[in-house]
């Protein structure tokens, strides 16, 4: 259920409030007098967390809309809960950049797909769950593979050389090397920034790998006198880092997409609101005006 809700929203917050309102659901519908025998209660959950991830999917697009900079999903540490990776057939489909692209789809379509090409629903189940007829349902799955292949991700098969990439990308970050980081980096690589107005980040994407290597060594360089310190980790079923402050607290999550040997994409998370499932959070604003008043001391 958290699988298709996350999946769905792109938020493990509202997820999580799917899930229970479908429990909730479940409980009123199957207890007390009159109560209604539900035969199988797996699908049936499955089936109103997906209407009710369809219903949140739509008003959440509005509050995207208005969202300060680049949106991104909130990210999960995949290495710390392993069955929450390997719960569908390949962890791929809950990557950062996977998530970006699903927002392309009308919120049915986005059900459709990812419970046809994800979680293996015949066309059936999926009618029954949308409320459309088997032909539409295959329609909507036609429409949505379309509208995806073109902006699907491509990932490097390999799980052995992602670690491998990315153990060298950050080493080249940690040591300030711009032209190891140029090495590692696709010629078209963009670097996302999402801090949604609650902390500093970039205002637009940053493409071309000459100008993500500077960036991302600016960044290190930050880091530093910020105090922080760099740690990898498996988000979202990629390789990434989360970037943490002399308490321990989290203050940045990195995703890495690497596909052919090479870093394509970086997505960079600094709103604190994206991460405060995932342990105690720090202030990078603070961090920032610390140090800006140490110096004009």
């Amino acid at each position: 259920m958290f699988s298709i809700a996350y999946r769905m929203l792109g938020s493990a917050a509202e997820a999580e409030d799917v899930v229970q309102e479908a429990f909730l659901r479940f409980h009123r519908t199957s207890e007390g007098d009159g109560g209604e025998e539900i035969e199988n209660p797996k699908a049936w959950l499955s089936a109103v967390t997906t209407r009710l991830s369809i219903d949140q999917l739509r008003s959440a697009r509005a509050r995207r809309e208005s969202y300060v900079g680049t949106w991104l999903p909130e990210p999960l540490l995949t290495d710390s809960a392993p069955d929450v990776a390997t719960q569908t057939e390949s962890a791929d489909t809950l990557s950062l950049a996977f998530l970006v692209v699903l927002e392309t789809l009308t919120p049915v379509e986005r059900a459709v797909f990812l419970l046809r090409e994800v979680f293996g629903y015949g066309y059936g189940e999926i009618a029954e769950v949308i409320g459309k007829s088997e032909d539409n349902a295959r329609q909507l799955a036609t429409r949505a593979r379309r509208r995806l292949d073109e902006r699907r991700p491509r990932f490097e098969p390999s799980p052995e050389r992602r670690a491998e990439l990315a153990e060298r990308f950050f080493a080249a970050i940690e040591e300030g090397e711009t032209e190891g980081l140029v090495e590692l980096l696709a010629e078209d690589a963009v670097l996302y920034g999402d801090g949604g107005g609650k902390a500093p980040a970039i205002a637009r994407p940053i493409s071309g790998r000459e100008k993500v290597a500077r960036a991302l060594a600016g960044f290190m360089r930050q880091a530093r006198t910020l105090g922080l310190r760099i740690e990898p980790a498996e988000v979202n079923g990629q390789p990434g880092g989360v970037a943490r402050d002399a308490h321990g607290q989290l203050v940045n999550v990195v995703s890495l997409e690497i596909a052919d040997g090479r870093v394509h994409a970086v997505h960079s998370i600094v709103n604190p609101d994206k991460f405060r499932h995932l342990g105690p959070v720090g202030d990078l604003q603070g961090l920032f005006a610390s140090v800006r008043e140490r110096r004009s001391g």
